[in-house]
């Protein structure tokens, strides 16, 4: 994912708060006249505080819909440069956003279901459409299968659950593939997301559109997943994130 060639626009940090194990949302003043839709992503720069001439960068998708105030990423707080100067950013500090960019947006035929698929830190281009579906009740059938080691590392993973319980076309599978590691309790489902599994969540769904978005490895394997699930690949589309 690389961003076009729009000029960035400043902001600033209004907060932040853990969503998960090791996953922090941080949350940015949106600028005027910002728009965006559902599922896209933005670059955001930071200052180079190792004393560099140009500000560092990295793309997020927007966890918030297009109807909210603000604009938020979320990520894994790996140590890295870019991931260490975000951590220590103060709430009121600047940045700047290059955007928006991407193309994992919701299809508009609404007779065609679409079915999310996410692992990890995945979600967040999902959250965003999921948010804006239950906002405008949109009259689409909507899944997402959501796969994590435990619940401890499932962001978003209580709201995501509330809005299942707030829109009659939403569905959420979710799978822990790692309970042994866990210390809460959880009644759904476990094991992988495999082809058996997607087959038979979404057997009642056909003719869906299927969203995919995360690292390389990832999204390829899914892919295959799919593919064993008799999915076919025109019905696929996928957004690859890299430096997670």
């Amino acid at each position: 994912m690389s961003a076009d060639t729009s000029i960035a626009v400043e902001t600033t940090l209004l907060g932040r708060r853990e969503i998960a194990a090791g996953t922090m949302e941080f949350r940015f003043a949106k600028p005027p006249g910002f728009a965006f839709r559902a599922g896209q992503a933005i670059e955001l720069l930071l200052p180079d505080r190792g004393g560099g001439p140009q500000d560092i960068g990295h793309a997020f998708s927007i966890v918030s819909a297009p109807f909210e105030d603000g604009i938020a990423i979320a990520t894994r707080m790996r140590d890295s440069a870019y991931k260490r100067a975000l951590g220590s950013l103060p709430d009121g500090a600047p940045a700047r956003l290059d955007g928006p960019f991407g193309s994992l947006t919701l299809h508009k035929k609404l007779a065609r279901p679409a079915v999310f698929v996410a692992g990890g830190i995945g979600i967040t281009p999902f959250v965003s459409i999921l948010r804006q579906a239950a906002h405008d009740r949109l009259a689409q059938d909507l899944m997402l299968l959501y796969t994590n080691r435990r619940p401890e590392d499932a962001a978003f993973l209580e709201e995501l659950q509330g809005l299942e319980r707030a829109n009659d076309r939403f569905r959420l599978v979710a799978t822990m593939t790692q309970m042994q590691a866990s210390s809460r309790p959880w009644q759904g489902q476990t094991g992988l997301l495999d082809a058996e599994t997607i087959a038979a969540a979404t057997r009642s769904l056909p003719e869906s559109i299927f969203y995919l978005a995360g690292p390389p490895g990832m999204v390829e394997a899914l892919r295959k997943t799919l593919a064993e699930a008799g999915v076919d690949e025109d019905d696929i589309r996928a957004e690859e994130f890299f430096g997670y």
